[in-house]
């Protein structure tokens, strides 16, 4: 007990100032306002305060008095580890974070899970505005954001969301692009591996009922860029398989290619929703003894580094630029009145894993 009486207390404002002989505010303006300072005074209270052991001003009560938290919150509908995992995530990620620096920002991130519906982590966030990274249109969370009175910035989905700007890109022009790529190699034989398209856990057949229900945009128009590029060549979209995964991993999407295969095997391509998708169906193809892309078309969608380095056949987007555009678009917004809507390009990206089907499955105009 008698050593405890020795630990010294640390140093408070008031006391550094006394301590130098200086205002409180000559102090605090050392660390909030050091334009008011001469360097060398400024110097002589930030040395004084490490050697007295004085922490700065706290910044629970700074924010208080400034209502400015000093922070950009990240909503993420995903477990925290999703945001370093999915590399798609990563990279948007990255871009924010570059933006927020250049600002002198901070980023908090608001992992939630989208099984539960508990807001009360969106609601006690300090934050001075918020990035919400694509979540369904009647998520619960994203409800609770725009509850708060802070700027609001949405990537990708949800869409058209009044007095709220938007970053994203033209998914369904995008995978139109990309099934005119594969009709013109000559495919018609199509199956399709898909994301989650609402809420609830649910793994298996997406019907069209199902899809047309999708509370994911970005799931939603992929959809329908394929659907409108197969119609061009007279494919019923009615046929086409699409089998969907709650969980957006390599091994999901392993076990909804061995799903969509067994069911269809005739199929000569499998179009995917995400390169994460893509890559397990490449997995899952090659242990199964199937040759891409001479026994079977796989193709993407986001342009992730780890499809460049299986020359995956994708659509890819500016994953950095995005989040670094979300973030820039939140941070000096100031007082704009009408929601801005920024639309990022897209671009094909022909790779070694697709090519013409087998001579057996071919389209033939005289068929």
């Amino acid at each position: 007990m008698s050593g405890l009486q020795n630990v010294r207390r640390p140093a408070t404002l008031a006391s550094l100032a006394a301590e130098l002989g200086v205002s409180r505010t000559t102090v605090s303006n050392a660390y909030n306002r050091p334009d008011q300072l001469s360097a060398p005074l400024r110097t002589r209270v930030l040395e004084a305060a490490r050697r007295l052991g004085y922490p700065g001003p706290d910044p629970v009560a700074r924010s208080l008095r400034t209502r400015k938290a000093g922070a950009v919150g990240l909503l993420l509908t995903e477990a925290l580890s999703y945001a370093f995992r999915d590399p798609a995530a990563t990279g948007f990620l990255e871009g924010l974070a570059l933006a927020c620096e250049a600002a002198g920002q901070g980023l908090l991130l608001v992992p939630v899970s989208p099984e539960h519906v508990d807001v009360t982590a969106v609601l006690q966030a300090g934050v001075d505005g918020f990035i919400v990274y694509s979540v369904r249109e009647d998520d619960p969370h994203f409800l609770a954001v725009l509850e708060r009175p802070v700027p609001t910035v949405v990537c990708d989905q949800p869409h058209g969301v009044e007095g709220v700007d938007r970053v994203g890109v033209d998914d369904r022009a995008g995978m139109l692009c990309l099934a005119r790529h594969l009709t013109g190699l000559g495919h018609r034989r199509i199956g399709v591996l898909c994301m989650r398209l609402g809420a609830g856990r649910y793994d298996g057949p997406a019907d069209q009922e199902r899809q047309l229900g999708a509370t994911y945009p970005v799931q939603r128009d992929r959809l329908a860029g394929l659907r409108d590029g197969l119609a061009e060549v007279g494919v019923d979209w009615a046929g086409v398989p699409v089998i969907e995964r709650f969980l957006h991993s390599v091994d999901a999407a392993e076990s909804a290619a061995a799903e969509l295969l067994t069911a269809h095997p005739d199929v000569s391509a499998i179009v995917c929703t995400s390169d994460i998708l893509a890559l397990g169906a490449l997995r899952y193809a090659t242990e199964r003894g199937l040759s891409v892309p001479e026994d079977l078309t796989v193709t993407g969608f986001d342009g992730v580094p780890e499809a460049a380095r299986a020359d995956l056949t994708t659509v890819r987007q500016p994953l950095l630029e995005k989040g670094r555009v979300a973030g820039e678009m939140l941070l000096e917004r100031g007082e704009r009145d009408r929601p801005r809507r920024v639309t990022l390009p897209t671009e094909l990206v022909v790779g070694g894993t697709s090519a013409e089907p087998r001579a057996a499955q071919r389209f033939f105009s005289g068929w």
